[in-house]
C-alpha cells in the first residue's frame, strides 16, 4: 500500500507552491486563496470520463498517483502538512480548503475523515463530491463533519453529452439524473448559495445549451463554477480543441448575469448557431459589468473576504496564453488593459481557437 487517503492527499501544484512545499512563482504575482486537495489511492478512479486527466481510461506511462490533472502535477502530502501550513504563517491569505473525491467506494468515509481532520484548523471547507457513490444521508453527515459548501462536477451541458463522455458512451458509471438529484439534495442540506456545479465550456455544447444549464442550476439554488476545456494528454479527448475565446467570454458574462440575478436566459438572444448575441440587459448595466471585470475572474466558492476564494491560477490556460491576453479565468482582478482585450474577444464569433505563435505576435 502506498501513500493513500485519509492520511495522505494530493494537492494541486498551485497549492503545493502556496504551502511552501514546491518552489515556484505565479505569473503576475497571482495568489491562491483556496488549497485544493484530492483524495488519493493506488488503484485510482473507477470513472472513465473522456476528458479527465484522472480517468481510469487515460493512457499514460505513469501510475495513477503520478498522473497530472488540469495540466499540472498533483504531489502527495500528509494531511498534517496541509493543516500545519494553514496555521504556521506559511499561507496567511488562504481562506478555504476544498476536498475532492474520486469515484471509489472508499472515498465516501475517507472524505468525511479528512473534513473532520481539517475542521480542527479551518472553518471554510468545500467538498467536491461524486454523486454516483453517495446519498442524501451522506450529505448530512458531511455537513456535520464540518463541510460548509458543496461542489458537483456536472461538467456537461446536456444529458446527451453527459452520457457520451461520462456514461454509457465510455462505459462509465455516471448518470445525468443522479447528478441533478444530488444537486437538489445538496441545496436542501447545505442551503442555497452553498452549492455550486462545475460546467466545462467547449466539449460539444452550444452557447445556448450551456447558458440554459446555468439557469437550471440557478433556479434550484446552485451557482455555476465555470471552466474552459483544456485537453489532457492521454485522455480520450487529448486532440479536442480549446473553445474559441469569444464563446468563453460570452458564457462568462451570461453566467455572471444569471448568478447575480441581474437577468435570465429567457431574456437573452441567440443566432442560428446558438451563439449569444444579446445579454437581455440594459446597455448601462452591461457596461458596468464589462468595466468591473469580475465576470471574467475565476468563479468558485467564496471565502471570508472574497467571492472567488477558489481562484485556481492557470487551471484553464497556460502561462504563455495568459501572457498574450488569452486568459480564460483571471485569478485576480483584471486590469483596465486586460479588459480592453476582453472587450474585443467578447464579440468575436470565430468558430475555432487558434493560438498565435510568438513569431506571429512579433509581426503585429
Amino acid at each position: 500500500m502506498g501513500l493513500e487517503s485519509p492520511q495522505y492527499v494530493r494537492t494541486s501544484l498551485a497549492a503545493a507552491m502556496t504551502m511552501g512545499k514546491v518552489p515556484g512563482k505565479f505569473y503576475r504575482d497571482a495568489k491562491l486563496y483556496c488549497i485544493n486537495i484530492l483524495l488519493t489511492y493506488d488503484e485510482g478512479c473507477h470513472a472513465k470520463c473522456a476528458y479527465c486527466g484522472l480517468s481510469g481510461s487515460r493512457v499514460t506511462d505513469t501510475e495513477w498517483t503520478d498522473n497530472s490533472f488540469i495540466r499540472v502535477d498533483w504531489p502527495v502530502f500528509p494531511v498534517e502538512d496541509v493543516k500545519r501550513s494553514l496555521v504556521d504563517g506559511t499561507a496567511p491569505h488562504v481562506e478555504r480548503v476544498c476536498v475532492s473525491m474520486i469515484t471509489l467506494g472508499r472515498a465516501r468515509e475517507d472524505c468525511l475523515e479528512v473534513v473532520r481532520d481539517l475542521s480542527e484548523t479551518i472553518s471554510n471547507i468545500s467538498i467536491l463530491i461524486t454523486p454516483t457513490i453517495l446519498n442524501k444521508d451522506w450529505l448530512e453527515e458531511a455537513k456535520r463533519a464540518g463541510a460548509d459548501k458543496v461542489g458537483i462536477a456536472v461538467d456537461t451541458a446536456t444529458p446527451e453529452i453527459f452520457d457520451r463522455l461520462r456514461g454509457m458512451g465510455v462505459k462509465g458509471p455516471h448518470k445525468w439524473e443522479k447528478y441533478w438529484r444530488t444537486v437538489e439534495e445538496s441545496v436542501e442540506v447545505f442551503g442555497a448559495e452553498n452549492v455550486g456545479i462545475h460546467l466545462i465550456v467547449g466539449i460539444g455544447e452550444t452557447e445556448k445549451e450551456i447558458i440554459n444549464t446555468i439557469q437550471r442550476a440557478q433556479d434550484v439554488g446552485a451557482r455555476t463554477h465555470l471552466f474552459s476545456f483544456f485537453p489532457e494528454q492521454g485522455s480520450q479527448m487529448e486532440d479536442w480543441p480549446q473553445p474559441p475565446l469569444g464563446t468563453y467570454r460570452r458564457v462568462q458574462v451570461a453566467r455572471y448575469i444569471i448568478n447575480k440575478q441581474l437577468g435570465r436566459v429567457e431574456d437573452m438572444s441567440f443566432n442560428d448557431r446558438e451563439q449569444l448575441t444579446s445579454f437581455g440587459i440594459s446597455e448601462g448595466l452591461l457596461e458596468k459589468i464589462l468595466t468591473d471585470g469580475e465576470a471574467f475572474m475565476t468563479s468558485g466558492c467564496s471565502g471570508d473576504t472574497m467571492d472567488n476564494a477558489c481562484n485556481r491560477p492557470f487551471g484553464n490556460c497556460t502561462p504563455y496564453q495568459a501572457s498574450i491576453g488569452h486568459w480564460r479565468n483571471f485569478p485576480m482582478k483584471p486590469t483596465p488593459d486586460d479588459l480592453k482585450v476582453v472587450r474585443d474577444q467578447l464579440w468575436d464569433y470565430s468558430l475555432e481557437y487558434i493560438e498565435p505563435t510568438e513569431a506571429e505576435l512579433d509581426l503585429e
